[in-house]
């Protein structure tokens, strides 16, 4: 990964007008260890490789931040707040606290979690390689990127499993729904068993 590469990055995904004021905003949430991520991110990288407008197909815009307290009371007022904070938008962003994931993960997804320690590590275990990227800004403007697989699949339109969490019916399912918005993405198949 090179600075050039990150740069490219953030180019691109600010040309999402969703994402540019969602960075602007979200230090004034006042949540730890926060991160702009998924596929606001990568799919925005996608519609601007494909030449299509920057949010197209795009149905959410994914905020995690960590917090110890992981009562359901502590994670709803954050999302009260953000409710609030993003409600202009006209998009819809979707906080969690990742600290919290393992406590429903098994009854969505049907195979356990363990607990995560850190929205990092979350973004870690997302079902493909080539989603795991997050944006962090400060109340002064300044970027963070977390990309821990680096770009080159990304910009290449190539999405890669990532089999160390989520089962493999979910990223074929969003593969699939993948493919048929961005039909240049070339998909890996999950690995044999």
């Amino acid at each position: 990964m090179t600075n050039r590469d990150e740069q490219l990055f953030l180019g691109y995904i600010h040309q999402n007008p969703s994402n540019r004021e969602i960075l602007r905003l979200a230090p004034r949430l006042g949540v730890s260890d926060w991160w702009l991520t998924a596929g606001a991110l990568f799919q925005t990288v996608w519609n601007v490789l494909e030449g299509k407008d920057p949010q197209a197909g795009i149905r959410d815009y994914d905020l995690f931040y960590f917090d110890e307290d992981t009562s359901y009371e502590a994670e709803n007022a954050v999302i009260l707040r953000a409710k609030e904070l993003f409600g202009d938008l006209g998009v819809d962003v979707e906080v969690r606290n990742e600290a919290r994931v393992h406590l429903w993960y098994e009854e969505h997804f049907g195979v356990p979690a363990l607990a995560f320690s850190s929205t990092a590590d979350a973004i870690d275990h997302f079902a493909a390689t080539t989603c795991c990227f997050a944006v962090s800004s400060d109340s002064a403007g300044t970027l963070q990127t977390y990309a821990p697989h680096g770009f080159d699949d990304l910009f290449a339109l190539r999405v890669v499993p990532n089999p160390v969490l989520a089962p493999r019916e979910v990223y074929e399912a969003k593969t699939k729904r993948w493919a048929e918005v961005w039909p240049s993405l070339t998909i890996l198949p999950w690995p044999p068993t």
